[in-house]
């Protein structure tokens, strides 16, 4: 009887114990470091699609933030807006540049103007031709990077100019119209 209680009292006390015990803390993994560019330039030769005369040549340098895409963009319709995005795909091959899929939209956001609060990775502010058809293109894409293979990196990616100016409003593209230019994002250094 006495081996008896000690093994009650015994199983008791492990029981307590048991129940007033924390489970053991499990470890916690770092947070992942911020994406940051490794490239320190590409280029983007854009080349005609859908049967336009749209060409142009872009070079792209990280900056603080993000990526800043300078260039020279001909062939765009005299005095008017093209929507000019980053696209999923770097891949320009098909006739109308659809190979190069939907806007660059890392995050799942909603397709809107870059600098509001919902909007895609991809993009960007219209472009607007001169009298000439020429678009000088001075942009600093935010929220981006160039090299490193990161979610939000866009070497590898494809740049597309539409035929129409870009809504900022409709889902999923801003009814920009056909892809008449394409480029594949390419480091060179």
């Amino acid at each position: 009887m006495r081996q008896s209680l000690y093994l009650i009292t015994a199983a008791g006390t492990l029981l307590l114990a048991a129940c007033g015990s924390r489970p053991p803390a499990k470890p916690t993994a770092p947070p992942p470091s911020p994406a940051v560019s490794t490239a320190r330039m590409a280029e983007a030769n854009l080349s005609p699609a859908s049967a336009s005369l749209v060409s142009g040549r872009l070079a792209l340098v990280p900056e603080a933030g993000g990526v800043h895409i300078t260039g020279v963009i001909g062939g765009l319709p005299r005095g008017q807006q093209a929507a000019f995005h980053v696209h999923e795909k770097g891949d320009c091959s098909a006739v109308d540049a659809s190979s190069a899929g939907g806007h660059f939209n890392p995050t799942t956001q909603a397709h809107g103007r870059a600098g509001t609060a919902a909007h895609h990775a991809g993009d960007m502010d219209n472009l607007m031709a001169n009298a000439e058809g020429v678009a000088n293109v001075d942009v600093h894409l935010r929220g981006v990077t160039l090299g490193g293979g990161a979610a939000n990196d866009v070497a590898g990616r494809a740049l597309v100019v539409h035929a129409a100016a870009d809504d900022y409003r409709s889902q999923p593209a801003g009814n920009a119209g056909a892809r008449v230019a394409c480029a594949v994002i390419r480091v060179v250094r």
